[in-house]
């Protein structure tokens, strides 16, 4: 294996390893800011706090959103940080990349979700930063399993 190849491998263990650290942070951080008026102040609603939300209405739903949004990525990230220290092997790829693409599901759904809520024109709703960290994580978890399986095929 040449040095650039080792390098390369080297660099996306840290990254992977780096969201084990960021994820938590992404789902406790605020997605959006939602209230009726601006004036009268806006309630930070993160990953974390809308579980809590939808468990205590519709707990089916709030299982299908702590699978996509909380147990998929985790499980992805931690299963590649595996393959990468040789734990688990290079066949495992094929299922984390389908794992990752289960992920980007909540992404989306929030997004929609944002877009209604401002067409609508009821209340006012403002992204935060947790939604641009959140989204980043599960872009970069992407990268990452498709450079990995790039990588170590050459």
């Amino acid at each position: 294996m040449d040095r650039d190849k080792i390098l390369t491998l080297s660099a996306l263990r840290w990254i992977n390893l780096s969201l084990l650290v960021l994820y938590p942070v992404a789902w406790a951080a605020p997605l959006m800011r939602a209230g009726l008026l601006p004036l009268f102040g806006l309630s930070e609603i993160s990953v974390l706090t809308g579980i809590r939300a939808l468990w205590e209405s519709d707990r089916l739903l709030a299982l299908v959103v702590i699978l996509f949004a909380l147990v998929a990525p985790y499980v992805k990230t931690l299963g590649l940080a595996l393959v990468q220290f040789g734990v688990m092997g290079r066949s495992a790829l094929p299922v984390l990349s389908i794992i990752s693409k289960l992920a980007m599901a909540d992404i989306f759904l929030i997004a929609l979700y944002i877009t209604i809520a401002k067409g609508v024109g009821i209340g006012h709703l403002e992204t935060a930063w947790g939604l641009y960290l959140f989204t980043a994580c599960i872009l970069t978890s992407l990268g990452l399993s498709m450079t990995e399986a790039r990588v170590t095929r050459d």
